[in-house]
């Protein structure tokens, strides 16, 4: 039996689809790697614990010592929010870090302003919260370059 024109261009374009599908999936793929490894490079944290813990502890205390009425505050608490969240998932996955007594307290800190953040963005943080997290931030950096 011979094929018809019109079946042997239906299993030409079958071939053709099935190659072009392929060649979407590499080049999403491709781009999703290439994305995810473009945004690990952001620059706020080098990959070393202490260096990182010390840094993100000045730069949060930085930020609830900014005033309420401080026009640059909104802006400072969304990149806090961001760089608590590159901490937390650099750090939080590593079982040589996430049982130091430094990270278990920079860990309650940064919840708690997160959650802060979270639910009561366009609120100032309450004194009490606010003592709170400079004790515990603080505590956490004094801990962190002594080893533990």
């Amino acid at each position: 039996m011979e094929k018809t024109a019109a079946e042997a261009m239906v299993g030409v374009w079958n071939r053709i689809s099935g190659r072009l599908l392929r060649a979407c999936a590499v080049l999403g793929l491709v781009l999703c790697l290439s994305l995810t490894a473009c945004s690990a490079g952001n620059g706020r944290l080098t990959g070393n614990y202490v260096d990182d813990t010390v840094s993100v502890a000045q730069t949060l205390l930085t930020t609830i010592a900014i005033d309420q009425d401080d026009p640059n505050r909104q802006e400072s608490e969304i990149e806090a929010r961001a760089l608590i969240n590159d901490y937390m998932s650099r750090y939080r996955p590593q079982s040589r870090v996430n049982g130091l007594a430094s990270f278990t307290t920079m860990q309650t800190a940064v919840n708690s302003l997160a959650a802060h953040y979270a639910g009561y963005a366009n609120r100032p943080i309450p004194d009490a919260l606010r003592a709170r997290l400079e004790k515990e931030l603080t505590k956490a950096e004094r801990t962190v370059v002594r080893g533990s």
